[in-house]
């Protein structure tokens, strides 16, 4: 259990003893996919939970006990419901009720690439509107170091709140990772930073009994910086395999081989493995945060920048690669062609499409003249999104040897465990597998073709 410091105020203190005998109200505004498994975590923990949401229909499905994440068992947020530990609700003038709220909302990108902190910022205009003395306010959503500081502490400021006195506030990013069943919600290790001892507390005092291992750093933007730098480690080197991936394939290497060989060493190394681009909310997302910061202090970030250029290139050099093994095999164009594009989520087994490079290879299909349809068994119907909205309606494809003939290539984005590969090598004219999948899966032949 984390120490309290001297200095740490009798409010802050009251508000840390609540939350550890578990009978204060806990907020957590976003029922997306960190805030309904939190909100669930928190409500088997003994809270008692209000889930906030903007989307009234939302807020319906999931009181009605319907599915709306995939791999999201319904039953654990009906149960609680059922049994009085949370609720949803549209209804943000709510937010004076709980004693702790964590924000967990989406923070993308404009279309220039710079932070849009429109959600944050709404959402905290919402808490602070509600404001009562007392409340523990938390930021998960990943976002540049000194948001916290810089956007939620005056918007609490402005109403009379005194942080660390009479209001507390703290950053403590999610780790959810969509679909992993090796670690939940409740096993990921929790980052807690504040920038007052009264602070982190509190917060620390909350998130040690939904979490089995609390982590306190010295600061809000410590944990900020924390967050991001987990993801850019994850860009850079997936940017690293991205590239030598078309630098083994002018040689004549195949990069999934070299990869497997290499991550045979016990140390020193460790196995990151190429794709069609970027995908989910996170990895595509978060360094720009740093970079678009890092200007405003006067300090270029080259090396993030460049793995985001390469990660950037990776759609049209897939699209590039069956245009030409559409040339070598039919002597065809991608201009006319059918194209089936196998998976539409950002990775195996979700129906996450936040940033899925699926979308920007079908719109680049598109744009030189081929016909594309989708299947993916986790996404029935293309749901609206702002970047590629002309796609929204169109409807997953049933998969069998007829209509899979009837493709002039299927190109294999996303590898879910759901669909049946060695129907599609038996049947497609022409495979681009730019996951390696069918290797995998134990299926080798000439009309396979690595991308």
């Amino acid at each position: 259990m984390y120490d309290e410091q001297l200095g740490v105020s009798e409010a802050a203190q009251a508000l840390a003893d609540r939350l550890r005998a578990r009978n204060a109200t806990v907020g957590i505004v976003g029922m997306g996919y960190v805030g309904l498994p939190l909100a669930i975590t928190c409500a088997g923990a003994g809270f008692k939970v209000i889930g906030f949401d903007i989307n009234e229909q939302r807020v319906q499905r999931i009181t009605a006990g319907e599915q709306v994440i995939n791999y999201l068992d319904p039953a654990a947020a009906s149960e609680a419901i059922a049994k009085g530990q949370f609720e949803v609700t549209a209804d943000f003038t709510r937010l004076g009720e709980p004693d702790a709220i964590m924000i967990c909302v989406p923070t993308p990108l404009t279309a220039n690439r710079d932070p849009d902190l429109s959600f944050v910022e709404a959402t905290v205009a919402s808490i602070a509107a509600a404001y009562r003395p007392g409340q523990l306010i938390v930021l998960e959503s990943t976002t540049w170091p000194g948001t916290t500081r810089e956007i939620v502490q005056p918007a609490l400021e402005a109403k009379g709140g005194v942080v660390g006195q009479t209001c507390f506030i703290a950053f403590s990013p999610e780790r959810e990772d969509p679909g992993n069943h090796s670690y939940s919600t409740k096993t990921i290790p929790k980052i807690v930073g504040a920038d007052d001892a009264g602070s982190l507390a509190a917060a620390v005092a909350l998130y040690e009994q939904i979490i089995v291992q609390v982590v306190p750093v010295s600061s809000a933007a410590a944990a900020e910086a924390a967050k991001l730098t987990e993801n850019i480690f994850r860009a850079v080197n997936i940017a690293l395999v991205n590239e030598l991936k078309v630098v083994y394939d002018a040689m004549g290497i195949d990069v999934w081989e070299v990869i497997n060989a290499a991550a045979t060493k016990p140390f020193g190394f460790k196995a990151f493995y190429p794709g069609p681009g970027l995908g989910g909310h996170c990895v595509p997302i978060d360094p720009f945060y740093l970079t678009w910061k890092a200007r405003e202090v006067g300090v270029e970030t080259r090396f993030i920048e460049l793995a985001g250029q390469v990660n950037t290139a990776m759609p049209k050099h897939v699209v590039d690669k069956l245009g030409d093994a559409l040339n070598l095999r039919f002597a065809k164009a991608l201009n006319g062609s059918r194209i089936l594009v196998l998976g539409l989520a950002y990775k195996a087994d979700v129906d996450d499409l936040r940033e899925s490079p699926s979308l920007v290879l079908i719109d680049l299909l598109e744009a030189r003249g081929a016909v594309c349809d989708y299947h993916d068994p986790h996404i029935p119907t293309v749901p609206s999104t702002r970047e590629h909205a002309s796609l929204a309606g169109r409807e997953s494809i049933a998969l069998d040897g007829a209509t899979l003939a009837g493709y002039d290539a299927v190109l294999v984005a996303t590898d879910h465990k759901a669909v049946d590969y060695a129907l599609v090598a038996e049947h497609a004219r022409l495979v681009i597998d730019t996951r390696n999948v069918m290797e995998r899966s134990g299926i080798r032949a000439a009309h396979v073709t690595k991308a």
